[in-house]
Parts: C-alpha cells; structure tokens; sequence
C-alpha cells in the first residue's frame, strides 16, 4: 500500500508534530487470518474501527472514514484470537462514526452468543424499533467490523441464513464453525417450526438456544408462533428471550 499523501506532507514538517498527533489523524492496520480467510483491520485510539475482506481495503476505508492509513508492525493484544472466536475480551469497536439506531442494532447483535442465531425482527424489537426490520438489514450491513460484531448470527425468520457484508457463502461458513446446524434449520422451517419447547422445564426458546439443543426428542415440541406455544402452557426462555418479538 502506498502511503498517504497527508503523511507524508506530515513528515516534512519543519517542527516535530506534538506527541499523539499521528494517532488522532491517522488509522493503524495490518492483515491478519480468521476463519473466511485473511482480513485487512484498522483501528484508531478509540478502538477497532474496520474490518475488511478482500481487495480495495485502503480505498473502502478512505471512502468511509476519510483518515489516511499506517501500516502497524503488530496487532493490537487480543485482535487475532477476537476474529477467530467472535469474542472481544475488553477489545473495544470503535463506532463514535455510526448514526443512534445502528449502534443500538449492533448492541443488540453482541448480545448473541456464540453458535446461536436470532432473526432480523429480534434484533429490531432489541434496539428498541419493532417495526424496522428492513432497516436493520441495512445497518448490518454497515456494519463496519464484521465478526467482532457478529452480524452472521442474525438471519432471516423464515430459516433462510440471509444476506451478509462478505457473502452468504462466508456467512454460512462462519455459522458451521461455531456449530450451528445448518441443516437442522433449515428442516424445522420447511415444517414451519420456528420456537422449540420443553414439556419438562415447560420453557420455550429460539431453536439455537442452548437450553433448546438440550431437549431430548421424547420431550421436544414445535412451534411456529410464540403465541401458540404460550397458549400451550410454555413461557419464554429468559436466555435467548423470544418474547423480545412481541416488543
């Protein structure tokens, strides 16, 4: 990658520039792998602010932000293993640019766990706006760090994965790798079953929830609705939370 004109202007400074200058103007990044293959990563003194995959990361990231980059000689502690898990561990995102209601879109998205999936609707109601569902589509997929925020675990109600920043086939590939079953999914849908119930716990949850992948067969019950399933005597799970749908 070149370097930018505006540092090198900076380096022909007569004076010293004053101490952290270069941090506020500027972006780190260096390149590191993930589970979808390598990733280009920026990040200021605020946090990590952009996470790309493939070719025309200087440009993308000039695009959005509008500061010049700086090859960095190491990652910030933690950043790798942070992409492989989808865990920050006190690695902050850096999201100071991002309008009210996509921050409150991506909280909603963190509190996914691992190997778990929630629909487009459950984050809407999450971030405090039930009826735009369209809309969080449209800031996930603004969604400026992908995996860190994990955006994949947010798919389509109907049992569709759905769309994603780096392609469906990355999402689906992400998915796998933290243990979601695909497969099983996609099955329960075909059958219209979209909530999972225990008759020994009498807790109904989001077919991904770990509580829900505990049922045995002998006592698993499906559901379309939450509603049908409360009237059959089930309350929601207080993990995974379906009931966040009805607002």
């Amino acid at each position: 990658m070149n370097q930018d004109h505006l540092l090198d202007e900076l380096a022909g400074l007569a004076v010293e520039a004053p101490a952290g200058l270069l941090d506020r103007i500027a972006a780190r990044w260096t390149v590191l792998p993930s589970p979808i293959g390598e990733l280009s990563v920026a990040w200021t003194g605020q946090g990590v602010a952009y996470v790309h995959h493939g070719d025309g990361f200087a440009a993308a990231f000039r695009s959005r932000f509008g500061r010049p980059l700086v090859a960095a000689a190491r990652s910030p502690a933690g950043l790798g293993p942070a992409l492989r898990t989808g865990r920050l561990s006190g690695l902050p995102p850096d999201l100071g640019g991002l309008g009210g209601f996509q921050r409150d879109v991506l909280r909603a998205v963190q509190e996914i766990p691992r190997g778990e999936v929630r629909p487009y609707a459950w984050i809407a109601a999450r971030a405090g706006r039930p009826t735009a569902v369209r809309a969080v589509g449209t800031a996930l997929a603004r969604n400026p760090v992908p995996l860190l925020i994990p955006c994949h675990r947010v798919t389509r109600s109907d049992g569709v994965v759905g769309e994603y920043v780096f392609g469906a086939a990355a999402k689906e590939r992400l998915l796998l790798a933290e243990g979601v079953d695909l497969g099983r999914l996609g099955g329960l849908a075909k059958e219209r079953v979209f909530y999972l119930a225990s008759d020994t716990t009498g807790v109904v949850c989001f077919p991904t929830c770990h509580n829900a992948r505990r049922i045995t067969a002998a006592h698993r019950h499906g559901f379309r609705t939450l509603d049908a399933a409360r009237t059959a005597g089930y309350r929601p799970c207080r993990t995974c939370r379906p009931d966040a749908l009805a607002g």
